[in-house]
């Protein structure tokens, strides 16, 4: 199935890290035109070196997503090179604490992590979507995760702020809708990769006294579907939600998770 993705201006917030090169290479492929926004631009520009047959496709903006100005700024920055945007990934985020007690959060961490994982979604959609309204014409795909679905323990602040980020993107389809734009957010769960491999399953193994191979099947038991899930499968979601294929969907949340939510 073609999603219509070709030439179609992409900014994608994240890109440099975790599900974020992933989610980049599969927009170029789709023969988007990916604007990646970030602080860091030589982190950045490892993505043209990660994938230099993309070099052309990917332009680079230097961006704070929780600052306000600076994501005027980058979005303005983009439509000055492209003319439009027609689609917003956003998928910077963060973890914030692990494993502490919501009395034992600090209020510094707490806000820290809503800053990042719930403003800055906001700041750049409030960047984008007077282009967008202007156009009559947009896609906004945010990135949550399952913890902003279910509560959990030792998380807190991450599912606060993740499940912050749902009542955004809830009451932005709403108000968006009439202007011909959806507005969906795409949930992954744990999702393989160096963190889960050196980090999550490490330190599962130790707690439990097993390996981390056992630790990794024990996790994926959980799942309906038995398996973790790949950064590509996240890249899926988003695409499709970034697409006309998907253009009477709005205002949901489309857990990645291998069935987790669902249990």
């Amino acid at each position: 199935m073609d999603l219509g993705l070709a030439n179609k201006v992409v900014i994608i917030t994240g890109a440099g890290k975790g599900m974020g090169p992933e989610i980049t290479k599969s927009f170029c492929y789709e023969g988007s035109l990916v604007s990646v926004l970030g602080r860091d631009l030589s982190a950045l520009e490892i993505l043209k070196e990660k994938y230099p047959e993309y070099r052309d496709s990917i332009s680079l903006f230097s961006c704070d997503v929780t600052k306000a100005d600076d994501c005027d700024r980058a979005v303005a920055e983009v439509v000055s090179k492209h003319g439009q945007v027609d689609v917003l990934v956003n998928v910077a985020g963060g973890t914030g604490p692990v494993g502490i007690p919501a009395w034992e959060t600090s209020p510094e961490a707490f806000e820290e992590i809503v800053r990042l994982n719930m403003a800055g979604c906001f700041h750049m959609m409030r960047a984008v979507l007077p282009p967008m309204i202007a156009r009559h014409y947009g896609k906004i795909v945010n990135v949550g995760g399952t913890f902003g679905m279910h509560g959990r323990a030792g998380r807190m602040a991450y599912s606060a702020s993740k499940w912050g980020l749902r009542g955004i993107t809830k009451s932005t389809a709403i108000e968006a809708g009439p202007h011909n734009i959806n507005v969906n957010i795409v949930a992954p769960g744990m999702v393989d990769g160096p963190r889960f491999r050196t980090k999550v399953m490490p330190g599962m193994a130790a707690a439990r006294g097993i390996t981390e191979e056992q630790a990794i099947d024990e996790h994926a038991s959980e799942y309906a579907l038995r398996r973790i899930s790949q950064a590509q499968d996240v890249a899926n979601a988003c695409m499709f939600l970034a697409s006309d294929v998907s253009r009477q969907i709005t205002g949901v949340d489309l857990p990645v998770d291998g069935g987790w939510a669902a249990l």
